[in-house]
């Protein structure tokens, strides 16, 4: 069950000599780096000036802001000729983030993959199908590459045709998948539709987007799959960063390539194990595009317990939302997450909703428009009144606000294909 025992084992002081060494290596690195040079000088700190791992706070934060004013090469800390490959986020709110990796960059990336998919008990003789896109998204390639290392058999399927994807799960003899899980949950839909068994099917791969542990209950009931929680981030390489094994109680950070610290987004204060708040990483191990300190916007804590019963050490929970994505309605902080967990606990409802908030004579309203439970659909009024009671009775009692719950038939709501857009922001919008 493990990849590179002793990295994935490293504990004590051992690995706080390797950490320090490579914080201390990667300094260097990003002092080749113009936008680095500039705010190290300003701040009068460099690599003799960490002499311990808590000396990371003396670092500046770095934000995506900053990377999209690097557009599109600046962050590289070597020459262009050295770069082999290119990757992008999507650019949806600006500019995109270029992130630019060495042939030493992808070999790392592909061997964190690698642990990732020995640790939830993948190894040769298995099929995997990765169902996420292959264009400049990171997920693709990164799961792609890490999979043929450790001798999986791999199908780039990509997104999108989800019948056809169903067939080659079925023809192929798929025993694993990788997409977001908000797919997943479409391509069970489709599979009931279909009278499609998946029973080659035995581990799902999930990540891209916050879920929850009622999600987790569904996909392991609808696909006959152990689920596991990924996590990634393009300027980190992309998906490799941390991930469940077995235990399925958080998810292990490689801590031998990523220094995770978690602070409170308003002031940036270090905050301690099971504190909730923003993670900051630095990459311990990136050539081309070193960073420090980089404010993911992710909302998670560290685990109280250093060591897992895996073996391997320091976890973070599930991502519980973004920072920037929170929802602040009526004063009262709501992550999408929160409605997801409610909602998937319940019987009657179905695998999609959509959250609307809207500002109405001065006040936040929110709005929640729920699938029903194909099998609980009756059309009945009286069904349905009491079904959008107890719904909006165990919404209240999470979020501690009221909400309106709406019901719709199955099928009504849309469908994604790659990282679910569940929330519609209008209380800026001018009617």
């Amino acid at each position: 069950m493990f990849w590179n025992e002793r990295m994935e084992t490293l504990k004590g002081k051992d690995l706080g000599d390797l950490q320090l060494r490579r914080l201390r290596w990667t300094v260097t690195q990003a002092g080749r780096v113009p936008f680095y040079a500039r705010l190290l000088g300003d701040a009068s700190v460099g690599t003799g000036d960490i002499r311990t791992l808590q000396d990371v706070a003396k670092l500046p934060f770095t934000s995506k802001q900053d990377l999209r004013g690097g557009y599109p090469f600046g962050f590289l800390a070597v020459p262009l000729r050295e770069v082999r490959r290119i990757h992008t986020t999507s650019g949806t709110t600006g500019k995109p983030t270029v992130v630019g990796y060495t042939a030493k960059d992808l070999s790392n990336w592909a061997e964190l993959i690698a642990r990732n998919l020995t640790m939830v008990g993948l190894g040769e003789g298995d099929v995997f199908q990765n169902m996420v896109n292959y264009g400049l998204f990171t997920g693709g390639l990164g799961f792609h590459y890490g999979a043929e290392l450790m001798g999986l058999t791999v199908v780039p399927s990509a997104t999108g045709n989800t019948r056809r994807q169903i067939e080659m799960i079925e023809d192929f003899g798929v025993t694993a998948i990788h997409c977001t899980p908000s797919y997943a949950m479409h391509l069970a839909e489709v599979a009931g539709e279909m009278g499609a068994t998946l029973e080659t099917l035995k581990v799902g791969c999930f990540g891209a987007e916050p879920w929850s542990e009622a999600t987790r209950g569904e996909l392991e009931r609808r696909l006959g799959v152990s689920a596991f929680d990924s996590y990634g981030i393009s300027e980190m390489y992309g998906p490799g960063v941390a991930m469940e094994c077995p235990e399925k109680d958080g998810l292990h950070i490689w801590h031998d390539s990523y220094l995770v610290e978690i602070v409170d987004p308003a002031t940036g204060e270090a905050l301690g194990p099971g504190e909730k708040g923003e993670m900051v990483i630095t990459p311990l191990v990136k050539e081309a595009m070193p960073l420090l300190r980089y404010r993911t916007g992710d909302v998670t804590m560290l685990m109280d317990e250093e060591i897992c019963s895996c073996g391997r050490g320091q976890k973070i929970s599930r991502i519980l939302g973004r920072s920037d994505d929170m929802l602040v309605v009526r004063g009262i902080n709501v992550f999408p997450s929160q409605i997801e967990h409610v909602l998937f606990s319940l019987p009657e409802v179905g695998e999609q909703f959509m959250v609307y908030l809207d500002r109405i004579h001065q006040l936040d309203e929110m709005t929640i428009e729920v699938e029903m439970n194909r099998s609980t659909f009756s059309g009945e009024l009286r069904d349905l009144h009491r079904v959008q009671e107890k719904i909006a009775s165990a919404l209240r009692e999470t979020l501690g606000i009221r909400t309106d719950v709406k019901l719709v038939e199955p099928g009504k709501l849309p469908r994604f294909e790659g990282k679910a857009k569940r929330v519609v922001d209008r209380r800026g919008v001018l009617f």
